[in-house]
Parts: C-alpha cells; sequence; structure tokens
C-alpha cells in the first residue's frame, strides 16, 4: 500500500501516553501525524528553554523516539540523559541536539524535520505552535497558576488552562494535516498539561470541530493529583468539552481490566486511583463507547498497552 493510499490519523497530545501509542500504532499501514505540545516548562526541556529561548523540547523527543526506525542503540542514545555532570546534569542528548540543530537553523521546525531524517521517523511530528509559551491555570480559587510544571503542584482545583501568549499560531501543515485526517485521536495524556494545552491553540481547536474525521478520545486509565482527583471518565470529557466549548468526540476508548490491588497500593502514595469509567453517563453524552483490555504493567507502572491500542484504533479506521 502506498503512503497516499493510507488512512491518515492525527494523534494530539504530548507526555509518555503518546510515544507509548505511537510505538504500537507505527506498524500499521497508516500515515501518522503528531502534534505535540511545547509547554513543558520542567527539567531539562525547562533549562534549554529559558537559556535559549526555543519551545520545550522533550516531549517532541521522546515522539521522534517513539516513531523512530533505528537501531536500538541509536535511539537509546538519542534519548540518554546525562547524570553526574555539573553542567550537562538532568539534560536529555536528544534535546541538546533539538536544540544545536534549531540553532544551526533557525528554526525549531525545521530541527523537528532534520531529525526525523536522521532517525528515520514513520510519520510526521508537529509541535502545537512554532515558538515558545506558557502554560497558566485559572483555579476554582480564582487563582492563577504559571507554568506546567506549577500546575499539578498547586493543590487546587482546576477551573481551565490557557497559553500566553494567546494569540500562538500553529504551522500552517498542522492545520492542513487536521483537515486531512481520517481519524484524529485525542490523548492519551495528562489532561490539562498534555492534551489541553494543544487544543486551546484557537486555528488547532477550530481545525478539529471543523474536520470531517471520526475524532477519538483515550481515556486515561488512573487519574492524576494536581489534575484530575476523582475525575470519571465523563469529567474527562466534560473538561475537553468545556475547552473546546462545544461537544465534539465521537468515540471514547476506556479500560475495563481490573487493575491488581498490590499496583494501586503504589499509586496510593500518588493520590491516584483508577478511573471510574461511567459509561451510562458517557452514552447519554452520545459517545460510542469502546472498553477494551488496553492496560499493561511496566514494572509496576501502568501503561495503555500500545498493541492492544493500536489494534483498536486501525480497527476503528478500516
Amino acid at each position: 500500500m502506498s503512503e497516499k493510499e493510507q488512512p491518515r490519523i492525527v494523534i494530539i497530545g504530548g507526555g509518555t501516553g503518546l510515544s507509548v501509542l505511537l510505538r504500537g500504532l507505527k506498524k500499521y499501514p497508516v500515515d501518522i501525524t503528531a502534534i505535540v505540545t511545547v509547554a513543558d516548562d520542567g527539567g531539562s526541556s525547562g533549562r534549554l528553554r529559558e537559556d535559549l529561548d526555543i519551545p520545550a523540547p522533550g516531549d517532541i523527543r521522546n515522539v521522534l523516539a517513539a516513531l523512530s526506525d533505528v537501531e536500538p542503540l541509536v535511539e537509546e542514545m538519542f534519548q540518554h540523559r546525562f547524570t553526574n555532570s555539573k553542567d550537562l546534569d538532568g539534560h536529555s542528548l536528544g534535546n541538546l541536539i533539538l536544540a544545536a540543530m534549531t540553532s544551526i537553523t533557525g528554526n525549531f521546525t525545521y530541527a523537528i524535520q532534520e531529525m526525523s531524517k536522521v532517525l528515520n521517523v514513520r510519520g510526521k511530528v508537529l509541535p502545537a505552535t512554532s515558538h515558545s509559551v506558557i502554560l497558566n491555570a485559572l483555579m476554582e480559587d480564582g487563582t492563577v497558576v504559571v507554568g506546567e510544571s506549577s500546575i499539578p503542584e498547586a493543590g487546587k482545583k482546576i477551573k481551565r488552562v490557557f497559553l500566553t501568549p494567546e494569540d500562538s499560531a500553529p504551522l500552517p501543515e498542522t492545520i492542513h494535516a487536521i483537515q486531512q485526517a481520517d481519524l484524529i485521536v485525542i490523548g492519551p495524556g495528562s489532561l490539562y498539561t498534555s492534551i489541553l494545552p494543544n487544543l486551546v491553540v484557537k486555528e488547532i481547536k477550530e481545525a478539529v470541530l471543523e474536520a470531517k474525521a471520526k475524532r477519538v478520545y483515550i481515556c486515561n486509565i488512573m487519574t492524576q493529583a494536581g489534575e484530575t482527583l476523582d475525575y470519571t471518565a465523563s469529567d474527562h470529557v466534560k473538561a475537553l468539552y468545556e475547552h473546546v466549548e462545544q461537544p465534539f468526540i465521537d468515540t471514547i476508548i476506556v479500560n475495563k481490566t481490573n487493575i491488581p490491588a498490590s499496583v494501586q497500593q503504589r499509586y496510593d502514595e500518588e493520590k491516584a486511583k483508577p478511573v471510574v469509567f461511567d459509561i451510562k453517563r458517557l452514552e447519554r453524552m452520545e459517545l460510542d463507547v469502546i472498553a477494551g483490555d488496553i492496560i499493561k504493567l511496566d514494572q509496576g507502572v501502568i501503561r495503555h498497552n500500545t498493541v492492544e491500542m493500536a489494534k483498536i484504533l486501525y480497527s476503528i479506521i478500516e
């Protein structure tokens, strides 16, 4: 099947969840475009943002690695994080390479394109905005928390998130990809700090609303303290609708597998609980609900099962 004949899937998100999903999906005959948040301001990404005034490279780096088709050692090198170094401590080599490529070319998006060639990336990786942005959260008590990494630490209920500058624009390629998509996938990932930073970009929001493609939301498996404490699946959808200002999701994928008690105990320390999948309420929201065995334990950490998720998404597009 030629690339032109392949179904076009656009995936919007960030964080670990997006990378996990892409590792499975790239094995299918699909044309993938990943639209990735660049609002991270913590760790290596935050330091490079501040020092060089570039968009946060961390989530972009993870997505490039997930979609790469290179020797495992090359991917491991790209993802390598330095330790025991006064100047490099905490930096990922991939972040430094993206920063260097941006400095050489003068263009963050072009740097991503060049790294995609080097890593033989299967698909396109596009930043949600082409310049550095700051994620802010208006809390229920009226206070505003500035910075992606500070939002979960505030320990307050989030009312809405927004970017500064508020007129941050996406690339024309991003809008074109959404318009041409056969399937648009939202998530998985942290609701307020990985997914919504993309959807509050005005042109992206409008393109998603106007798209002809079916829109699928992959719901998180666990709640997150400081973001979605005690949220049900329908609460996640409600937050998406409130930010986009109207219902727009056709299908939601939820987990139907019980999480072992021993694993839940580990998450108790993080005040994280399994998301309650209130299917009847989801159906009343006129959503097509797909419940699957979509979890995998990775050294005691709950992840989405990349193989099962890719299989479900491909079956939807077929």
